[in-house]
């Protein structure tokens, strides 16, 4: 189920919703808890810090339109609360190489 509902909004973002702070969302990941009451989606989102937080905030207004559009979809009994989460295991993985890069560096 999880599955399918990172599916359907990575595609209801890519083509219905129209917020310029949303820019390049890319949907992740989605968790549902044990009740399917409430789905935990992971986003990234290209740029700085300060085009992360617009594009949160736009991902936050355009919720409501993503559950109904999930509800029509999905056609299931009950569609799950949406709470977006800020995906940032790019940036670590990326400091993490950084880090080993120059360790690598200095061994020689």
């Amino acid at each position: 189920m999880a599955d399918l509902i990172r599916q359907s909004l990575a595609e209801l973002l890519e083509r219905a919703v129209k917020d310029p702070r949303i820019g390049f969302a890319t949907v992740t990941e989605v968790h549902l808890t044990g009740d399917l009451r409430l789905a935990r989606v992971y986003v990234s989102i290209l740029g700085g810090e300060e085009r992360r937080e617009q594009g949160m905030e736009g991902l936050t207004a355009a919720k409501n339109f993503l559950r109904h559009e999930l509800a029509q979809r999905l056609r299931l009994r009950y569609t799950p609360e949406i709470e977006f989460h800020l995906d940032r295991s790019q940036e670590f993985s990326d400091r993490i190489d950084e880090l080993l890069r120059r360790t690598k560096g200095r061994d020689k």
